[in-house]
């Protein structure tokens, strides 16, 4: 039986670029992230050198990657919307 082939960006993208993604390859993206998500929480006899275990265990590393990157590109967002808040008094 044939592996999925998965079509996403090797190297993090930009929020911009993202935005600009074709729809349906934001879903399979994230729905083949949740399937890794589900897989891992399962975690009954996980073998993560073989079978489906490598797979599963890249796409959920490419899941954490990419929230750390979305935390990330909040905070920077929040820090810029705190500078540019006026300060209050107490």
């Amino acid at each position: 039986m044939a592996t999925k082939t998965i079509a996403r960006p090797r190297t993090p993208v930009a929020s911009a670029e993202t935005a600009q993604q074709d729809p349906a390859d934001l879903l399979e993206n994230t729905l083949t992230q949740l399937e890794a998500l589900l897989w891992v929480c399962h975690g009954e006899e996980i073998d993560w050198c073989s079978g489906d275990g490598p797979r599963q265990l890249n796409n959920l590393l490419w899941l954490a990657a990419e929230m750390a990157r979305k935390a990330g590109e909040l905070f920077q967002m929040s820090e810029k919307a705190r500078r540019g808040a006026p300060e209050t008094g107490g």
